[in-house]
């Protein structure tokens, strides 16, 4: 199976790596030409310091042989998800398109599946999520994700051949719950980042993170996952490393809210975008959402931590 992956950003290369060394046939394709020149040259990649590139592995600028594919893994922003299939639809049908992204887009309020089908109808889609930092996937350290595909032959596929030694796949055909689980920790994740930056401490984090879960868990059921998946790797699992460790880019910005410090604007933070679109989703499903809508404040310069924190600690008393 030739495998493509598109996005150079650090998640992308370090599963071309982990791939690449297991023996994988697999090209990394980025859209910035220099820096591909320069990772082919130099087999180093600046968003993965001291990682070299297997020899195997292929890097290529530009996307015109996405046709040559026989799975394409989407290792891209989630808002340039649906702009980047749509104009590229022709060289993708009938392929696994595998997202590596998370979040909600803002424009449709809908995960990279439906975005998939909507742009490439006859692609199957799939969704490669869960808990795992870019760096420990290149190290080659033992990590586990969700592989989510519908079909469930396709899903087999898929798990035996991007599954290697130190990266365990468990399979699912619940699409829904597996890529709701990698959005919603994400918000959840700055809303701890910023519990921690104001100093409320980690009693704090712990009640937000057990919260949160809680919401995640209802938005989800009520969209149509099933609990068990956000009990797994791709909600539970993901929640719990992406709200304790500062590794995270979405809790280090939460941090800096936290802290009312500056944040590197050129960083993605997909929970950003994802708050947002949740708390539109929250407010069109009449669905109570309290922290997701406080953060979706938070990032939208609403309110400060001070105030989201006290209006959470101020609702009515209830049973758990």
């Amino acid at each position: 199976m030739k495998i493509g992956i598109v996005g150079a950003g650090a998640f992308g290369t370090a599963l071309a790596v982990v791939l690449a060394d297991a023996g994988r046939a697999v090209t990394l394709l980025g859209r910035e030409g220099d820096e591909i020149d320069r990772m082919e040259t130099t087999r180093r990649a600046k968003r993965l310091p001291g990682i070299t590139l297997p020899p195997n592995l292929a890097v290529s600028a530009g996307f015109d042989d996405l046709a040559a594919f026989d799975t394409i893994l989407l290792a891209m922003p989630m808002q340039s998800l649906a702009d980047f299939l749509s104009a590229r639809s022709s060289a993708l049908r009938g392929k696994p398109l595998v997202a590596c992204c998370k979040g909600i887009d803002m424009t449709r309020l809908v995960g990279p599946t439906a975005i998939i089908s909507q742009a490439v109808p006859d692609a199957i889609p799939a969704v490669l999520t869960g808990p795992s930092f870019a760096a420990d996937i290149a190290k080659g350290l033992p990590t586990a994700l969700t592989l989510a595909c519908q079909d469930d032959s396709t899903g087999a596929q898929l798990q035996a051949a991007l599954a290697v030694p130190t990266l365990r796949l468990y399979r699912t055909t619940d699409t829904i719950g597996a890529e709701l689980g990698g959005a919603l920790k994400n918000v959840m994740a700055i809303a701890c980042g910023a519990c921690i930056g104001t100093g409320m401490g980690d009693s704090a984090r712990a009640a937000l993170l057990t919260r949160g879960f809680a919401e995640m868990q209802r938005l989800g059921v009520h969209l149509g996952a099933r609990a068990e998946t956000l009990m797994g790797l791709s909600g539970l699992g993901d929640l719990v490393l992406t709200c304790t460790s500062d590794l995270s880019r979405n809790f280090r910005y939460g941090l800096a809210l936290g802290q009312n410090a500056g944040f590197d604007p050129s960083t993605t933070v997909e929970g950003v975008a994802t708050a947002r679109a949740v708390a539109a989703l929250a407010a069109a499903q009449d669905l109570d959402l309290p922290i997701s809508a406080q953060v979706a404040g938070l990032v939208e310069g609403r309110y400060s931590v001070a105030d989201a924190m006290q209006t959470l600690l101020n609702r009515p008393l209830k049973e758990e």
